[in-house]
């Protein structure tokens, strides 16, 4: 249960957003909506493919987010947000490079064990 504090809060802060109070509620309505999408589309990522993949790509998109940050709110690139990019890339193109090379594996032995059909009989 939200407190009374809590409650207050809010027009409070959209009251002192420097851009002015409408911009605030959107900014949050538009947040809430963008998360949603997210958690829905982690939703459906877990369901059609695997729940690895699904946590690669929120640790690939992570990152992201640190890079749109230093890009469009001019925040600095410290050492911690590239140390935390490359790993989430190296992560990320670890785990298809494995999917890969499962993958033509499992070609080369499907391959090797079906008898060709064009064989005749003796």
């Amino acid at each position: 249960m939200l407190s009374k504090e809590m409650v207050m809060a809010i027009p409070r802060e959209a009251r002192a957003f420097e851009l002015g109070e409408t911009k605030y509620y959107m900014v949050i309505v538009f947040n809430a909506i963008v998360c949603q999408c997210f958690f829905m589309g982690t939703v459906g990522i877990i369901f059609c493919a695997s729940s690895l993949l699904s946590g690669i790509l929120i640790a690939v998109l992570l990152p992201v987010t640190e890079i749109l940050a230093v890009i469009f709110y001019r925040e600095k690139f410290q050492a911690e947000k590239g140390v935390a990019l490359a790993l989430s890339l190296w992560g990320f193109v670890s785990y298809f490079y494995g999917e890969i090379k499962d993958d033509r594996k499992k070609k080369q032995i499907l391959v090797e064990t079906q008898v060709p059909q064009d064989i005749p009989n003796p």
